[in-house]
């Protein structure tokens, strides 16, 4: 671990750095010449998918398909560590509690299941039998299936998913709330009434064809490097690349492709054209001023706003009424840097826009979606090659999970489907998303929480509310590879149940099998894992449903059990449910897998009224600022999702430190505090305040009123209230906050 210091980066993102850092990922978990053998699998068409981001694979024939990122998600999951019950024979839960996430992450892979013993508050081993006894019989002491709530991580693949869906709404509920309630939940939301589909209208080969990208709200060099590579070849061939973003983000400005002996060497590429720093939640206004501006110019396409969209007329009306002053104020932009962009799109015959989580996770986050596809929509640029919405999805099959059923909301024609498929009736009335889950823990006691993967203690918002409501459930269980904080947050009775990784062989009565995902741009791939299992204890995701369901729905038509013999019986259920997936074996045939397609693509516009909608919507009203500042929680660089890999974060310039908070120059001086003080962080709201203690402070490069730190270190600042229109994802990125000394 580096010791604590901040130090400018001065390097591009990737290059020698990069590999320097993948390396020391393989040391420090004991497993450098099995991991090479095991990354020379990843991303291959008979090898698994990285188990980190949802980015698509550009050559399945290419021996060097990863990045720094995928390095650490594979180094973690084949780690030598591993969290046998000598572990919770040494340490109680309370003492384990008082580690921090990343010690939590460094113990290893769990190898057997573990029951808690409330009288010695610890884990102990527990036989599988008896793990699945226990949750059916809380299950089926309920007074309504809707006691119960089942959580699903993105990791989980698209058969585990299906069954894990199939069982819940047999069981009698429709409470699934997943992580896509809690990244890109306004996407779906926002784009699904707009040109009928709530998923990206692009591929790859897209990238190759755009005259400019358009990226917002999004940090692809620590969230998805994959994509760094794209970005590059399009920099390099000339294609325009316009970032809005609050924070200089190094991997947005400058990449060195490891791949590249020049690179490696020395060499750099530049990424970013234009950089606009806009005030954090300023993304909505910026779209608006773009396309204001083009209206002015008469530059819109007339012709597809003709044959292909309703609401035009006033839309744009509604645009050009919005002054220019109210939209600088807004966006923090200026009339000329918004004109510098809006000319750059205007020259484009092709254009990209992509956003990731700093566009979702804010109250207007649907609205500003909304107004990215207006911005597309007035050009024309949905539906022809080089262009397109391309929301950037995190974990590897968050999409596919959706895809297969894992929503709290299903469609009529899905349950009809379904129902018909394994004979039974499933439940209509919708069901719990995360916040509802989270409120409905804390105001009933004794329900049972199911989590299939994730950490859903450290993923959600407020973090002593949602601690309390978890330690108020009756039963908590835990699919999972590795310890982690929400296996400490628990019931009053609790199971971790360990399973197998991706990279691992899935051994069944028929044969290995392997499992499927859907990255962010519709591709379906198949996943074979290669190492021998961590523990010959786990069982498979899929097989821990099946033995789930065959204990607790004792009259179920299902066969279960017979169904994980072999996943291709899984697979051909699939086909006969969910959309796309007709000959679903057959189609995982060819290298790479599949595209399901996308009607919006091809301008079938799957909407009320058969026509892509331009949604107007006005500037948010600004709320007084009362010596607050804007709160946006990231990720640093070691550190996927609520997985923390090390304690460094490279391009920001931190090392060895987590409890920092970024701040403008200018607002350090203002507040007469000085870099390098500690601070409280205290967020302002409603129901009252929150605050989170000792952060150091760092200055960056960052707009004035705006401050940047890491979550999971400040959900407990983030109200369980604050969440996006219409969607409920939480508002982590425009957190109302004040700073003051901390006082030890």
């Amino acid at each position: 671990m580096s010791s604590k210091r901040i130090a400018y980066y001065p390097k591009p993102a990737g290059g020698l750095d990069a590999l320097k850092a993948s390396l020391a990922a393989l040391q420090g978990q004991g497993i450098v010449a099995k991991g090479f053998a095991t990354l020379s699998h990843a991303n291959q068409p008979t090898g698994f998918d990285c188990p980190g981001c949802a980015w698509p694979d550009r050559n399945h024939h290419s021996s060097f398909e990863y990045c720094e990122n995928g390095v650490k998600a594979v180094a973690a999951e084949a780690t030598s560590h591993r969290v046998t019950p000598a572990l919770f024979n040494g340490a109680t839960v309370t003492e384990l509690m008082a580690q921090d996430d990343y010690t939590l992450e460094s113990h290893g892979r769990l190898t057997e299941p573990m029951r808690y013993d409330a009288a010695t508050d610890r884990y102990v081993p527990v036989a599988w039998a008896e793990a699945f006894a226990l949750v059916a019989q809380h299950l089926n002491a309920l007074p309504s299936p809707d006691d119960a709530i089942f959580y699903t991580s993105g990791r989980t693949s698209n058969e585990a998913a299906f069954l894990y869906q199939l069982f819940i709404r047999e069981f009698g509920t429709n409470n699934l709330p997943d992580c896509s309630n809690m990244c890109h939940e306004p996407s779906g939301v926002g784009m699904r009434p707009q040109i009928g589909v709530g998923k990206g209208t692009v591929t790859l080969d897209d990238f190759t064809k755009a005259d400019a990208i358009f990226i917002f709200g999004q940090n692809p060099g620590t969230n998805h490097p994959r994509m760094l590579g794209e970005l590059r070849e399009a920099s390099k061939r000339g294609c325009k690349i316009v970032v809005f973003n609050p924070l200089r983000e190094r991997g947005l400005e400058r990449f060195a492709d490891p791949k590249n002996p020049v690179e490696l060497m020395g060499g750099e590429t530049k990424i970013a054209s234009q950089y606009y720093q806009l005030r954090i939640g300023g993304d909505l206004a910026a779209a608006k001023g773009l396309i204001k501006a083009v209206l002015e110019q008469g530059a819109q396409d007339r012709k597809f706003i003709a044959e292909h969209t309703e609401g035009f007329e006033s839309f744009m009306q509604g645009v050009l009424d919005e002054p220019w002053a109210d939209i600088e104020a807004a966006s923090g932009l200026s009339h000329s840097q918004l004109l510098e962009a809006a000319r750059i799109y205007i020259t484009s015959n092709a254009t990209i826009c992509t956003w990731g989580m700093g566009i979702t996770q804010h109250k207007h986050s649907v609205a500003t979606i909304q107004m990215l596809v207006n911005l597309l929509l007035v050009r024309g640029n949905i539906g022809k090659p080089g262009a397109g919405a391309c929301p950037v999805r995190g974990h590897s099959n968050v999409q596919g999970d959706r895809t297969m059923g894992i929503y709290e909301k299903p469609a009529e024609a899905f349950l009809d489907k379904l129902g018909k498929a394994f004979d039974f009736e499933p439940p209509r009335e919708h069901g719990y998303d995360v916040v509802a889950a989270i409120e409905a823990m804390a105001r009933e006691p004794g329900k049972v929480f199911f989590a299939m993967g994730g950490n859903f203690a450290a993923a959600t918002p407020d973090t002593e509310a949602t601690w309390a409501a978890l330690r108020n459930c009756a039963l908590t269980v835990h699919v999972t590879t590795k310890l982690n904080r929400s296996h400490l947050v628990h019931g009053k009775e609790a199971l971790i149940m360990p399973c197998l990784g991706r990279t691992e062989i899935d051994q069944q009565a028929a044969g290995p099998q392997g499992v499927t995902v859907e990255d962010s741009m519709s591709m379906v791939h198949i996943s074979l894992g290669m190492n021998a299992p961590a523990s010959p204890q786990l069982m498979s995701e899929p097989a821990i449903v099946a033995h789930l369901a065959a204990a607790t729905l004792t009259r179920s038509k299902t066969p279960w059990l017979w169904l994980v013999e072999d996943y291709s019986r899984i697979r051909d259920k699939i086909a006969e449910v969910v959309d796309g997936f007709a000959d679903f074996n057959a189609r995982l045939k060819a290298p790479g897998g599949f595209y399901l397609g996308n009607s919006a693509r091809e301008r079938n516009w799957q909407t009320l009224n058969n026509r892509a909608q331009f949604k107007s919507h006005r500037l948010p009203e600004e709320e007084a600022a009362n010596q607050l500042f804007k709160l946006m929680t990231v990720r640093s660089h070691d550190q996927y999702n609520t997985t923390v890999y090390g304690m460094d974060d490279r391009y920001r310039g931190v090392w060895g430190h987590r409890r920092v908070c970024f701040i403008n120059r200018d607002d350090l001086i203002k507040l007469g505090f000085g870099a390098g003080q500690w601070v409280d962080m205290t967020s302002v709201w409603a129901d009252g305040e929150r605050t989170a203690r000792r952060f150091l402070l760092v200055p960056y490069d960052i707009p004035a009123g705006c401050l940047a730190s890491y979550f999971p270190e400040t959900n407990a600042l983030v109200p369980l209230s604050a969440f996006a229109d219409e969607a409920r994802t939480p508002a982590s990125k425009s957190i109302p906050v004040r700073l003051s000394l901390h006082v030890e």
